[in-house]
C-alpha cells in the first residue's frame, strides 16, 4: 500500500518502540507513520519556498533590485519582492522590466545544462566535479559569460569555457538569473534562500529568505547586518559551539536587534555592491560610531529551567522554579526576571541561590488556577536571553460553573491625532479612529470585562494631545493595571523615525527639528508595555504619509522595528499594526475610518468570532484583520499581528 508522505526524497527512516516509523524528507519536513502505515502526525510541514523547475518563473530587474519568484514548485504562488523598500506582493503580474534567466546568444551553444552531470558549450565538455549536476543557466546580457547553478557551486564562465569564479552554495542552485546590467548574479536555493552575487568575483552580498507562510521574511548581509518583516528574526541567528561534549547555543538575530538591525545598511548594497562600503556610509549618515564589541563579546545570557519539567501538573498556585544561567560571553547579568504568561510574575520572592556555592537559583511565583506558562529571562548589558519556559497543567480543584468568577478590568489609552498644529501633516480619521476604538470596546463592559476605564474619562487624547499628556497617560495605564487586568494602547496619527532610526509618535504639537522635546519617543511606550502587570495589547496606526509631509531625513517611516521589539519575550505586548515597513495606511470617506480600524471595530463586534462560544481571541482578530484589510485596499496595505512566543493566545471580547 502506498501511503503518501512528502512531495520530495525520503532521507532517513528510522523504526518507533509502538511501532511505525519517523521519517526525514528533503523537504525538509518530518513525520510519522503507525503500524498500519497511516499518517498518525506530521511534526513538521515543509517550511521554505520550494524553487523546483522555477527556472524562467525566476525574474530580475535591471539592477536586481526587484525579483519575482514562486513559494511553490514550477514557479506557483508567485510573488515579487522589491529590495528598495521591501515591499512583498503577491499575484503580482511580471511587469516588462522584469527578465527571465537569458539561456541563448549568438555564438554560445550550452547543451545538456537541466539535471545533468555532462553540460557542454559549444559542444565541448565543462568540468565539473565527480557527481556535481548541473540545475541551472544564466547568460550575461553582454553575451560574454554565463552562469551555471549546480548542487556544489554556482560557476561563471567566459565564452571560451575558462572559469572566471566559483562560489559555494547553501543547497540546490534550482535557478540562477543575472541582473539586466549585468552587475549582479542572483540564485535561489533548495534551502528557501534567494541570494544576489557580485558578477565580478562571486562574492556574496545579499541573502533572502521568504517563509512558507507569506508573510514572514527577512534579508541579511554576510556578517549579518538584517531587515526584517514583524515576527520574522527568529528565522535566523548565530550557531555557537561549545566543543565536542556540549550541545551549541543557538541565538536568534534579534536578540542583537540594536547591533545589527540596519535597514539603511540593507538599502545600500546593491548601490555599492560592498558590505563594508555599505556600512561605512550608513554610519555616517546616521552620525552613527561603527561597533567595537565582537558577536562572542556580545553573547546573550542563556537560562535552562531544571524544575519543574516541562508539562508537569500543580495542585498549588505557589510554584518554586530552578533554573541556572551560562554567560557565554563573560559579561555579568544584569537582571533576572520571571514570566507567567508572558506578563510580569505577580509575586516572584527576591531571587535566591539554592546553595552559597551552587549554581542553580529559584524563584517562588504565584501561577494562577489553570493551565499557565512560566518564563525564565536573564539580561546583561548587551541582550536578553531566549526565556526558558516550562508549561505547567493545573490539576488542583476545578472552578465549579456555578461558582463566582472575578472578571478583568479593562484599561484604554486613546490616541488619535488628526488636526495638527502644522495644518499640511492634517490627517481625515485618526482622531475619529480612536472614538470607534473606545466606544466598542466599552460595550465589553459587562460581557468580558468588569468594567472599561478610559484614561481621566477623556474618550480619546486628540487634538490638542501634546507629547507630556500622552506620556501622562502612559503612565497612568503602566500605575493602574493589576496583573489580573488587560491593558489596551491605541495610537493614531502620524509616526517618524529619526536619521538613527528611532521611531517617534507625532502630537498635535510636533516639530521636526526637536523630535526629542516633542515627538513621544519609542523608550516610552517601549518602557510603558513591558512594565504593564497584566496583558497588554498595542494597536498602532502611524503609517500614514509623514515622511512625505517633511517629518523625517529618512526616506521611508520604518514601523518594523517597533513591532519586532515591543513584542520580545522581554517586552511581551501583542501588537497589531495597521501596515509594515514603510507602507502606507489607507482611509477613505466611504470607510468613514481608515482600513485597518473599520477592519479591527469590524472584528471585536463579532465578526471575528469562529465557533459557537463567541469568543474573540486575538489570534482570532488577527486572521480577521489580515483578510479584511486585504480586500479593503485590493491587497496594497498589509496589517499584521505579533505576539511574544511567551503569551498564550486569550480571548479579548465577545460578540455581541
Amino acid at each position: 500500500m502506498d501511503t503518501p508522505a512528502a512531495t520530495d526524497t525520503i532521507r532517513d527512516i528510522a523504526p518507533l518502540p509502538t511501532g511505525g516509523i519517523i521519517y526525514g524528507t528533503a523537504e525538509p519536513s518530518w513525520g510519522m507513520l503507525d503500524a498500519q502505515h497511516k499518517q498518525t502526525e506530521t511534526v513538521q510541514a515543509r517550511l521554505i519556498a520550494d524553487y523546483r523547475a522555477l527556472l524562467s518563473n525566476f525574474l530580475s530587474n535591471a539592477n536586481a533590485d526587484a525579483i519575482r519568484f514562486g513559494y511553490e514548485m514550477f514557479g506557483k504562488s508567485p510573488a515579487v519582492f522589491r529590495l528598495s523598500d521591501r515591499t512583498l506582493m503577491f499575484d503580482a503580474i511580471a511587469s516588462s522590466d522584469l527578465r527571465p534567466p537569458r539561456t541563448e546568444a549568438t555564438g554560445l551553444s550550452i547543451t545538456n545544462w537541466i539535471n545533468t552531470v555532462t553540460p557542454r558549450l559549444n559542444n565541448t565538455g565543462l568540468k565539473f566535479e565527480q557527481y556535481e549536476m548541473s540545475r541551472s543557466l544564466a547568460i550575461a546580457p553582454d553575451g560574454e559569460s554565463f552562469l551555471l547553478g549546480t548542487d556544489y557551486w554556482i560557476r561563471l564562465y567566459n565564452r571560451s569555457g575558462q572559469e572566471i569564479w566559483k562560489a559555494p552554495i547553501p543547497g540546490v542552485a534550482w535557478t540562477v538569473n543575472i541582473s539586466g546590467d549585468g552587475r549582479v548574479a542572483l540564485a535561489a536555493y533548495g534551502d528557501g534562500t534567494i541570494r544576489w552575487y557580485r558578477m565580478t568575483d562571486g562574492k556574496e552580498l545579499l541573502a533572502f529568505f521568504p517563509h512558507a507562510d507569506r508573510k514572514r521574511w527577512i534579508l541579511w548581509t554576510p556578517s549579518g547586518y538584517y531587515d526584517a518583516s514583524p515576527g520574522a528574526e527568529d528565522l535566523i541567528g548565530w550557531h555557537i559551539n561549545n566543543g565536542r561534549d556540549q550541545a551549541a547555543d543557538f541565538f536568534p538575530v534579534g536578540q542583537f536587534r540594536s547591533t545589527y538591525y540596519r535597514p539603511d545598511v540593507i538599502a545600500r548594497i546593491l548601490q555599492t555592491r560592498d558590505e563594508q562600503l555599505a556600512l561605512k556610509q550608513a554610519n555616517e549618515e546616521a552620525g552613527r560610531r561603527a561597533e567595537q564589541a565582537s558577536i562572542t563579546q556580545q553573547l546573550p545570557p542563556v537560562v535552562e529551567i531544571v524544575s519543574p519539567n516541562d508539562s508537569s501538573t500543580t495542585s498549588s498556585t505557589d510554584v518554586t522554579v530552578r533554573f541556572r544561567v551560562r554567560t557565554p560571553s563573560g559579561e555579568p547579568l544584569t537582571n533576572v526576571k520571571a514570566l507567567v504568561d508572558g506578563r510580569p510574575a505577580s509575586v516572584a520572592r527576591q531571587l535566591v541561590r539554592e546553595k552559597p556555592d551552587s549554581d542553580i537559583s529559584e524563584f517562588h511565583v504565584t501561577v494562577p488556577e489553570r493551565d499557565s506558562e512560566v518564563s525564565i529571562i536573564a539580561e546583561n548589558r548587551f541582550a536578553a536571553s531566549v526565556p526558558a519556559t516550562v508549561r505547567l497543567k493545573w490539576v488542583g480543584a476545578a472552578v465549579r460553573p456555578d461558582a463566582f468568577v472575578i472578571k478583568p478590568k479593562l484599561y484604554i489609552l486613546a490616541v488619535g491625532v488628526s488636526q495638527y498644529s502644522n495644518p499640511k501633516f492634517r490627517l481625515n480619521f485618526a482622531d475619529k479612529d480612536a472614538h470607534d476604538f473606545v466606544n466598542t470596546m466599552m460595550r465589553q463592559k459587562d460581557l468580558i470585562y468588569r468594567d472599561v476605564v478610559i484614561y481621566h474619562d477623556k474618550p480619546i487624547l486628540n487634538e490638542e494631545a501634546t507629547r507630556d499628556e500622552i506620556v501622562d497617560g502612559l503612565d497612568w495605564i503602566r500605575k493602574e493595571t493589576t496583573s489580573n487586568d488587560v491593558a489596551m494602547v491605541f495610537f493614531s496619527g502620524h509616526g517618524v523615525n529619526d536619521q538613527n532610526n528611532y521611531y517617534y509618535f507625532c502630537p498635535y504639537n510636533i516639530d521636526p527639528d526637536r523630535l526629542l522635546r516633542t515627538g513621544v519617543a519609542f523608550s516610552d511606550i517601549k518602557n510603558t508595555l513591558s512594565a504593564i502587570a497584566g496583558k497588554a495589547l498595542f494597536f498602532v496606526d502611524t503609517c500614514h504619509s509623514g515622511n512625505s509631509l517633511g517629518l523625517s531625513t529618512r526616506k521611508d517611516l520604518d514601523i518594523n522595528i517597533v513591532i519586532n521589539e515591543l513584542s520580545s519575550a522581554q517586552n511581551g505586548a501583542v501588537v497589531f499594526s495597521a501596515s509594515t515597513g514603510g507602507e502606507s495606511s489607507y482611509e477613505r470617506s466611504e470607510w468613514n475610518n481608515g482600513a485597518f480600524t473599520k477592519a479591527l471595530v469590524e472584528g471585536l463586534n463579532g465578526a471575528a468570532a469562529i465557533g459557537g462560544s463567541g469568543r474573540i481571541t486575538y489570534n482570532m482578530l488577527n486572521v480577521y484583520i489580515s483578510e479584511r484589510v486585504k480586500e479593503l485596499t485590493k491587497g496594497t496595505q498589509h496589517p499584521t499581528m505579533v505576539s511574544p512566543q511567551t503569551v498564550p493566545d486569550f480571548p479579548i471580547a465577545v460578540k455581541r
